[in-house]
């Protein structure tokens, strides 16, 4: 997966002229943040110079987690085509970006995020290249959601691993309230932002929420540890990309979870492929997650006809449609 070509060429510009000591720098100190998630009452981008460094090293695989879940959401919900949009610790905007590209018609969107200097940056690369009336706001999302107006999608995409468990379940609640139809909440793919996400359904399927996506069902998750439910993205790497990473490879996998959450019931369920798929000579093993609540290995053979051929076409993350399994 790529950025949209405008916003790549956005953030061309803004990077262009920026010495690559200095972003390489930067680049591994908000990677080793984001990696120990890091709670110091310090926002990870505070300076000018750690959002150009999100630029590089970070916003092509955050997009891409972000939009793979929205596009889960969609095939559940697809129905679904939101008018406006309120994105809690919107970072520079990548949310507003990924939900554009799927829904071009989107009216309005209100950005709630803290710093300053991200705010500045994320305002000039939607300059010109987002249709939707845009509005940022300054404020923190644990205090700060209060005089918010609803939206027919509410997000929150990589925010909950910077906040102090304690604050999460008002947080929650107050980003459930303001959900007209549907709530999106991404995390990293790791057994920690795994955990952040179950206790998260587990208060949404208790407000009555009902869940899209990734989950097949409303029962408990079926996984325990070491296991923990997550999906990947490969994501294409730029030259300044891998310079600012010092990576010779010309991708990298993000990893991510989520959890979408819907005040409409879902038309039908259906099973979600929760592990790299495991191919063979007339026969592939995926690891589903059922409608009914478990979740375990399934062998398809040449002789189970076009469920074979359907399995053999699936990837980590996608959905096996009814009857199938």
């Amino acid at each position: 997966m790529e950025l949209p070509a405008s916003l790549r060429q956005a953030v061309d510009r803004i990077l262009e002229r920026v010495p690559l000591p200095e972003l390489k720098q930067a680049a591994k100190t908000l990677s080793d943040r984001y990696r120990a998630e890091l709670r110091d009452d310090r926002l990870h981008m505070a300076q000018d110079m750690a959002v150009k460094a999100y630029l590089a090293a970070r916003l092509p695989a955050t997009y891409a987690a972000v939009r793979a879940s929205l596009g889960a959401l969609n095939e559940a919900r697809p129905d679904f085509m939101p008018k406006t949009l309120l994105d809690v610790g919107a970072g520079p905007g990548t949310v507003l970006w990924a939900t554009s590209d799927l829904w071009p018609d989107l009216e309005q969107a209100v950005l709630l995020e803290a710093s300053a200097a991200v705010r500045k940056v994320g305002e000039m690369l939607a300059a010109d290249a987002i249709a939707a009336r845009t509005v940022w706001q300054a404020g923190d999302v644990t205090v700060d959601l209060g005089d918010v107006e609803s939206a027919d999608l509410v997000t929150c995409a990589y925010v909950l691993d910077e906040i102090v468990p304690a604050s999460l379940p008002k947080m929650v609640d107050r980003l459930w309230q303001l959900t007209k139809d549907t709530l999106l909440i991404v995390e990293p793919g790791t057994p920690a932002g795994w955990q952040r996400i179950l206790t998260v359904r587990t208060q949404l399927i208790a407000d009555g929420a009902h869940l899209l996506a990734p989950c097949p069902h409303q029962a408990p998750c079926p996984l325990s540890p070491p296991d923990w439910c997550h999906f990947s993205r490969r994501v294409a790497r730029s030259r300044l990309h891998r310079l600012a990473k010092d990576a010779e490879v010309p991708w990298e996998d993000e990893k991510f979870i989520f959890v979408a959450a819907s005040r409409q019931p879902v038309a039908y369920r259906v099973a979600r492929v929760i592990a790299p798929p495991k191919s063979g000579s007339g026969k592939v093993s995926l690891k589903l997650c059922e409608p009914d609540g478990g979740a375990g290995e399934k062998l398809f053979t040449k002789r189970d006809g076009d469920v074979f051929r359907l399995a053999r076409r699936l990837d980590w993350g996608d959905a096996m449609e009814p009857g199938t399994t």
